[in-house]
């Protein structure tokens, strides 16, 4: 198996995520087996600062390398053929993912938000799992845990289910297994009606357009039943809810 496992640091979260364990729980828990485990920078005011965290980390082996987004933004455009100008809003909440998609150079490609935390029960051969119905399903182009373990919620969306995953429409940028090869297709210009349910304030943002591709073109998404990932925003570093959160999360 050939995958790569991604998270994306910026501004507001770099510290939270590198310094304090965050991705330590992800790269060395679940992601551990990886062929390539990487880091996106991306927004960031001090590029070269986080970079020298990033640099740490690969010593450490936590991680194996790292990508400034801002540097293949362009190319990645330009590969896709989009313009920034067509994302509007959705640009910054897009361009990491666009620039991993077309920097993978693994078969498979697990891409997980910075506010995404994978409990460590979740075991390391869940990607085994998620790239086995890659290669034997060729109607499903998403594999993903289920969200805050809302499994009732994940059913009740479905289309079907077997024991081990339910099977339906929809698409999230939080977490997602793909074959790296079907998404760099061009497969960013597509409209479905439903996709409109994505906030407004995300423009024509990365989620929005797979979620569009995959309604026109019937491709499907198989989410776990067992497992699930915690989805949280990190609260303002100065707020008493940022106080809090840091308390009960860091210790």
């Amino acid at each position: 198996m050939s995958l790569t496992v991604e998270t994306k640091v910026w501004e507001k979260d770099w510290q939270f995520i590198l310094e304090k364990g965050f991705i330590q729980q992800l790269m060395l828990g679940v992601g551990r087996d990886a062929t390539k485990r990487r880091l996106l920078i991306n927004n960031v005011d001090r590029p070269t600062s986080v970079a020298l965290c990033a640099d740490q980390l690969i010593k450490d082996g936590v991680i194996d390398d790292y990508v400034i987004v801002g540097d293949y933004s362009e190319a990645a455009l330009q590969f896709f053929n989009l313009r920034k100008s067509d994302l509007g809003k959705g640009y910054y909440y897009s361009i990491a993912e666009l620039v991993s998609i077309y920097l993978c150079d693994t078969e498979f490609l697990a891409h997980f938000s910075g506010d995404t935390t994978v409990p460590e029960d979740v075991p390391n051969c869940w990607f085994d799992a998620a790239v086995s119905l890659l290669q034997e399903r060729p109607d499903v182009s998403v594999v993903n845990l289920a969200w805050d373990d809302k499994f009732k919620e994940v059913d009740k969306d479905s289309l079907f289910v077997d024991d081990e995953f339910a099977y339906g429409y929809g698409f999230s940028d939080q977490m997602y297994v793909v074959r790296a090869a079907e998404f760099k297709s061009r497969i960013y210009d597509y409209s479905h009606p439903a996709s409109d349910r994505y906030p407004k304030y995300g423009g024509n943002l990365f989620e929005k357009r797979v979620d569009s591709w995959m309604r026109v073109e019937k491709r499907l998404r198989a989410t776990s039943r067992k497992w699930s990932y915690q989805h949280s925003n990190f609260p303002k570093r100065n707020s008493v809810g940022g106080v809090l959160w840091r308390m009960l999360r860091l210790g």
